[in-house]
């Protein structure tokens, strides 16, 4: 790893948030290596020296002008309590570094965590939300949180569905990162998916065949990644340009969570799940499971929301292979369906592939965890030892 090049990178994250929200324009480079990066719920540090590790920084702490990068979205939240602020601060440095490059280079797909700042918590201030997160902490206790004192706690705070969202799952909110996921989702920079080939999509959780016809995707075009591609991000903007105010949602495919309506639901909180436990998340959109046999065949759909364990806990498959970095694949035909390690062999028409690129960037060691080519549609060749500009 160069120290000159992350450092210079880490400077160049510290102006951009401190411009305030901004989106650079496109600039029609031709880039001649296209990756996609698993959620990137780290240190900004750490993601840079991934970054590094695979020659993709140059010496002015940039991504390199040939580079696109393609980032699946899940930009907040991590680590333990005593870290919230720093984790808050990373978190923008990072989403603001990103922002600051061509939007034809780095490629900003939406999460849950992302879409959290304008759904759950869109009426939330600085001081609001700190005064629930006293009292979040004190109440969740995991399986054992007491459920008086929870519904106590969302007779007041009714905008959310449970105390966890506050103690844990989007527990490093800022009102700042509100202000920039709002200006990236108006200026067009945030998106819900990127083709990256005629059959390869880029997203965060994935899509099944009933989203995609909700979204207006025929069945007959289901397997074209730009027709896709291009289908839900125009869903997006329509929903974007009817939002004045309140929880941000689009009609049929995402639905922040509340205390009434209970946890968010649709395609950026879904998991694929064969659980018997998990048939009624399955049933209909917005949900939160789906049955991976309703993946829409010949489209390879590179994901990320989910880590191994997670994966293999919802697919009722052993828990002893558990790996964190690696990519995943899973193929299924609709009928049988295969989960394992590395990518996905060659694969035909009939047969739907999810990649799965969470490999839990915080505690993954650096050496292990893997970036996705999507020119060679396997895992990226780290470049240390030739990159150039800055020691190594």
């Amino acid at each position: 790893m160069s120290i000159p090049r992350t450092e210079a990178a880490l400077a160049r994250a510290t102006e951009a948030a401190n411009r305030g929200p901004h989106s650079a324009p496109p600039d029609g480079h031709p880039r001649s290596r296209h990756l996609a990066i698993g959620d990137p719920q780290a240190d900004i540090t750490r993601f840079f020296a991934l970054l590094d590790r695979h020659g993709l920084l140059g010496p002015d702490g940039r991504l390199l002008p040939e580079v696109q990068l393609v980032s699946v979205g899940d930009h907040f939240d991590w680590g333990k309590a005593h870290e919230r602020d720093a984790v808050a601060t990373s978190a923008l440095r990072l989403l603001a570094w990103m922002a600051s490059h061509p939007a034809d280079q780095a490629v900003l797909l939406l999460g849950n965590h992302d879409l959290g700042r304008v759904g759950e918590l869109s009426g939330f201030t600085d001081a609001r939300f700190a005064a629930a997160q006293v009292e979040a902490d004190r109440i969740y206790q995991g399986d054992d949180t007491d459920e008086v004192q929870e519904r106590d706690f969302l007779s007041r705070y009714p905008e959310v569905p449970n105390v966890e969202l506050v103690a844990r799952d989007f527990g490093t909110f800022r009102e700042v990162q509100r202000d920039w996921v709002a200006y990236l989702l108006r200026a067009g920079r945030f998106r819900v998916a990127h083709a990256a080939a005629e059959d390869l999509l880029v997203l965060h959780a994935g899509v099944t065949r009933e989203d995609l016809l909700t979204a207006g995707v025929p069945d007959s075009l289901q397997a074209r990644a730009p027709v896709v591609a291009d289908t839900l991000n125009r869903v997006l903007d329509t929903a974007v340009a009817a939002w004045k105010q309140g929880p941000f949602s689009i009609p049929g495919l995402h639905h922040p969570g509340n205390a009434t309506y209970g946890e968010g639901r649709g395609i950026f909180y879904q998991r694929a799940s064969l659980r018997p436990e998990d048939a009624a998340h399955r049933t209909a959109t917005p949900r939160r499971r789906f049955d991976p046999h309703r993946l829409p065949p010949g489209l390879v759909q590179v994901v990320g929301h989910t880590r191994d364990k997670r994966s293999r806990e919802l697919l009722a498959l052993p828990l002893e292979d558990m790996r964190d970095g690696v990519l995943r694949h899973l193929v299924t035909h609709g009928t049988s369906l295969h989960y394992r390690p590395g990518t996905p062999p060659p694969t035909g028409p009939g047969e739907a592939v999810l990649v799965f690129t969470d490999g839990g960037m915080r505690e993954s060691p650096l050496e292990l965890f893997e970036l996705f080519d999507l020119d060679t549609r396997a895992p990226a060749r780290p470049h240390e030892a030739t990159h150039q500009g800055g020691q190594e």
